[in-house]
């Protein structure tokens, strides 16, 4: 399939922008069927806020005080722990990751 460069209009700013051929195969690629709304610019202005993949971001994240498994450590986590999983502090958990990373 050939691509050839097309003008698009963002739905946020207004401004026109190039849709080009190289982002065309890559969408196709990727099986994509929708075209951009966003121009490049509005496009990284949207994921630096967080408000990219329909999550919205509304200010900092809630975090939960949990107790190390494997330190016994006081850690601060962004969930809620269950208790059916261990929670492990940042220095535990990367231990944990780079042993499992081993095998």
């Amino acid at each position: 399939m050939s691509f050839t460069d097309k003008t698009l209009n963002c739905r946020e700013c207004g401004k026109d922008f190039t849709f080009t051929a190289g982002e065309q195969e890559f969408h196709a690629e990727k099986g994509f069927t929708n075209l951009p709304g966003r121009c490049p610019s509005c496009r990284a202005q949207r994921k630096a806020s967080g408000g990219f993949g329909g999550r919205r971001s509304s200010g900092p994240r809630e975090m939960h005080v949990a107790i190390c498994a494997e330190c016994g450590r006081e850690a601060e986590v962004p969930f809620a722990p269950s208790g059916e999983k261990p929670v492990y502090c940042s220095d535990c958990f990367k231990k944990q990751r780079s042993q499992s990373s081993r095998w």
